[in-house]
């Protein structure tokens, strides 16, 4: 059983360094857009502001789901009510930003 648990935490907390590292390069990309389009004075700013929005939008969409498999699958070794409501909460405020997102992303 501390084999299971063990492995579950290792599962969980490499999904969490997924998700952090797919929202750092989301941000080390679009940063980088950004000051090439800065320096640049690129005249349809605009336009390429959007286009950094959405690619950055999109990465954060991509790690927040990563971000919301690491909670579950970690409520698993302990699924007590005050965890479980604890998950639900979480999930609900990734879930609702992830919405918003997605939804923001196809508008665009």
């Amino acid at each position: 059983m501390d084999t299971l648990h063990s492995l579950i935490n290792i599962t969980s907390t490499t999904l969490n360094i997924i998700g952090a590292l797919i929202t750092i390069w989301g941000i080390v990309v679009s940063l980088f857009e950004f000051l090439r389009k800065e320096i640049l004075r690129k005249k349809e700013a605009v336009q390429l502001n959007e286009s950094i929005r959405i690619k950055l939008g999109s990465y954060l969409v991509l790690a927040l789901e990563f971000f919301i498999a690491s909670d579950i699958i970690k409520t698993i070794i302990t699924p007590t009510w005050e965890t479980l409501g604890i998950l639900g909460a979480i999930v609900i405020i990734r879930t609702i930003l992830s919405y918003f997102l997605t939804k923001d992303l196809k508008k665009i």
